[in-house]
C-alpha cells in the first residue's frame, strides 16, 4: 500500500505526539537525580551524539549550513531552549499529568499565530473542535481549581508559558521547512541545545565549585535510561517528525496533536508514576481526544506545496 504526503505527515505526527506524551513522566523522573539545568544538558548530550551518529549531515553540508544559522537561532530559542528549560522548572512544581494537560493549550496559541505570521485560516469545524479540546482543558481547573498555593500556581505558569514557546516554535519551524531540509534543521536545533545547555550547566557548577556532582548522574542505571529516552527519542526523533510533518501540513494541524500527547501524558502518569486523577481528568482527556479528531476529520483540503521530501529529507 503506497502511502501519500499527507498520510505520511499524519503518520509522522502521530508517533511524534505519542513518545511526546511520555516525555514529561521521563522528566519528572530524571528530576530525581539531577537539577533541570544539569538534566538538559546531559538530554543535549546523548541527543548530539546520537545525531551526530546517525543523522550527521556531513562536513561539506555542515560548511554550507553555516550561513543559515542566524535564521535558526530564533527558533532554537523557542524549541528547544525556552520550551524545555520551563517545562523541566514546571515539573518541579506539578505533576507530570497536568503538565501534559495544560500542554494541550499548544494548538489554541498556534491557531492564533499560525493565523496572524502564516495566513493560515483554519475552517469553522476545526475552531469548533479546537474550542472542544480547550474546554476539556478548562473542565480539569475549573471542577476543583488549579489550587491557591503559589506552588502549583509557578508550576501551572511555567507550563503554560512552555506551550507558548512550543507554539511559537511550530509556527516558524512551518516557515523554515521550506527553505531547509528537515534533517538539516533538525541538526542543527540539537546542536544549539548542546552547546547552550552544557554552558550554561558548567558555568553554574564553576561557580559553585562542584564541576565534579556535573558527572554524578551518570552513575546512576535509571537516569542514563531516562536520557535515552528524552534525548535520542524524545527529541532527536521527534524533531525530526515534527520537521517533516510542517513540511507538508498547516502549522495548526500539526499542533493540535498536542491533545493525543495529553491523553498519553495523562495515562502515563497514572499506571507509571502512580498519579491520582479525578473524573474531571478523565473527562477532559476525552473532550481534547475527540477535538483532536474533530479537527483532522473537519480539515480543508490543502493545496499543494513544495516539501522537503523532494529533498531527500
Amino acid at each position: 500500500m503506497k502511502f501519500t504526503l499527507n498520510q505520511k505527515a499524519i503518520t509522522a505526527v502521530v508517533i511524534n505526539a505519542i513518545i511526546v506524551g511520555f516525555s514529561p513522566i521521563f522528566v519528572k523522573q530524571s528530576l530525581i537525580f539531577a537539577d533541570p539545568l544539569d538534566s538538559l544538558a546531559h538530554r543535549f548530550t546523548f541527543s548530539f551524539l546520537a545525531a551526530s551518529l546517525f543523522a550527521f549531515p556531513g562536513w561539506a553540508h555542515l560548511k554550507a549550513m553555516r550561513k543559515e544559522i542566524f535564521t535558526v537561532i530564533p527558533l532554537a530559542l523557542l524549541n528547544p531552549s525556552l520550551f524545555f528549560t520551563l517545562q523541566a522548572f514546571g515539573l518541579l512544581h506539578a505533576s507530570s499529568a497536568v503538565a501534559g494537560i495544560v500542554q494541550a493549550t499548544v494548538p489554541v496559541f498556534t491557531m492564533i499565530l499560525a493565523a496572524l505570521f502564516l495566513k493560515e485560516n483554519a475552517s469553522m469545524g476545526q475552531r469548533l473542535f479546537t474550542l472542544l479540546s480547550v474546554s476539556g482543558v478548562i473542565l480539569v481547573f475549573a471542577v476543583p481549581g488549579v489550587g491557591s498555593s503559589s506552588t502549583s500556581l509557578l508550576g501551572v505558569t511555567l507550563i503554560l508559558l512552555s506551550a507558548l514557546s512550543l507554539a511559537g516554535y511550530t509556527t516558524l519551524a512551518r516557515k523554515l521547512t521550506r527553505i531547509m531540509r528537515p534533517k538539516d534543521l533538525t541538526y542543527m536545533m540539537i546542536l544549539f541545545g548542546f552547546v547552550v545547555f552544557n554552558i550554561i550547566a558548567l558555568c553554574k557548577h564553576g561557580y559553585t565549585g562542584t564541576v565534579g556532582s556535573y558527572f554524578t548522574p551518570l552513575q546512576e542505571p535509571a537516569f542514563i535510561m531516562d536520557m535515552v529516552f528524552l534525548g535520542v527519542l524524545s527529541f532527536l526523533l521527534t524533531s525530526f517528525l515534527s520537521n517533516y510533518a510542517l513540511s507538508i501540513l498547516e502549522a495548526s494541524k500539526v499542533s493540535v496533536f498536542a491533545g493525543l500527547s495529553t491523553v498519553v501524558t495523562i495515562a502515563g502518569g497514572v499506571l507509571l508514576l502512580n498519579e491520582q486523577l479525578g473524573w474531571y481528568h478523565w473527562a477532559g482527556a476525552a473532550m481534547i481526544a475527540a477535538g483532536v479528531t474533530g479537527v483532522n476529520l473537519s480539515s480543508k483540503k490543502l493545496p499543494a506545496v513544495k516539501t522537503q521530501e523532494s529533498v531527500k529529507a
